[in-house]
């Protein structure tokens, strides 16, 4: 029986390390929210090419009031680089080799893990190559965090079913729980959540399509100003409601929400009649089988504090939006 049993092990062993049956197995990857790890030799960090990452990863968040990075960057060299910070979830490897590459890999060393590489002959090469791939690899950052943030901070949201303002549109979307229902009406749905100093606000309404302008995401502030007075100032005083900054032009980028067409618009808001101020991401759906648009906003107050990880929360809450 003894004899059996050990053969019957040293088969199992053989099948488990047969290389079509392998699997790696990773550790779970690390890292802040919209951070980076620069592996890269110290003299060309302190140098153009240091220079021309700076430049185009940790440029300005557009919307912000304050200036703020886009990506926080954390520089070692190669010699430096150990296995104690192989599990971070975001690597960048900068190097020199006999041909230019860039190339982005998945699940290296832990998992979820994004290890970009950028190589070439000399500095020249490496800067037109950080500039020319620097879309690419604020959204591979960006994209890996947003989901790695969904599955950790969404898993206790409020019940769709139970939402109003969702049965009436049709629609589901996960709103933590952290957020209270301040309105919840089938005209319009507003959640708080309260910050240090401050407010997380997400505001959700529908308006039907009546122009090729509103289709083509022509209409987007002038909506948003009239559906404004859904947000009363703090002194719920007549006449105090929210706006657009009209000092600050807001961007508007083409994107897609739950495979539809839409519009992201990121900028400022203001309570007109009182001095609450803050930024504001809004992303307009285009929803032409029933003619109409999914307006889906979120929008910060938290005065003297830095707002980057508030509206990166809000993007990862509004980006779960499910449209029937």
């Amino acid at each position: 029986m003894k004899k059996i049993l050990l053969l019957n092990i040293i088969i199992l062993l053989f099948v488990s390390c047969d290389s079509k049956s392998y699997e790696k197995i990773l550790v779970d990857s690390s890292g802040r929210m919209n951070h980076i790890l620069v592996v890269i030799n110290n003299d060309d960090w302190q140098g153009k090419v240091g220079d021309a990452i700076r430049n185009t990863l940790a440029k300005e968040v557009i919307g912000l009031p304050q200036p703020e990075p886009t990506l926080h960057l954390n520089q070692i060299s190669p010699k430096g680089f150990s296995s104690f910070l192989t599990s971070n979830r975001n690597i960048f490897f900068v190097a020199y080799a006999k041909e230019n590459s860039f190339t982005i890999k998945n699940n290296v060393y832990a998992k979820p893990q994004k290890i970009i590489h950028i190589k070439a002959k000399n500095k020249e090469g490496l800067i037109t190559l950080i500039k020319s791939n620097t879309t690419k690899i604020i959204n591979t950052i960006k994209n890996i965090d947003l989901k790695v943030y969904q599955q950790k901070n969404l898993k206790k949201y409020w019940n769709p079913e139970k939402i109003t303002l969702f049965n009436t549109l049709n629609i589901k979307m996960k709103i933590p729980q952290t957020y209270g229902n301040s309105q919840d009406t089938k005209e319009y749905l507003w959640f708080v959540k309260d910050i240090p100093d401050g407010y997380q606000n997400i505001l959700i309404y529908s308006v039907p399509i009546t122009s090729k302008a509103d289709e083509n995401g022509e209409n987007i502030i002038t909506t948003r100003d009239l559906k404004g007075h859904y947000i009363p100032g703090a002194k719920l005083e007549k006449g105090m409601y929210m706006v657009t900054e009209k000092a600050y032009t807001p961007h508007r980028f083409n994107t897609q929400i739950n495979g539809k067409k839409a519009y992201e618009t990121r900028g400022k808001w203001m309570m007109k009649g009182d001095y609450m101020a803050g930024p504001f991401l809004n992303y307009t759906v285009v929803d032409k089988k029933n003619n109409r648009l999914i307006i889906v906003e979120g929008f910060t107050y938290a005065p003297n504090i830095k707002k980057r990880n508030y509206m990166f929360e809000l993007e990862a809450i509004l980006k779960t939006l499910e449209i029937e």
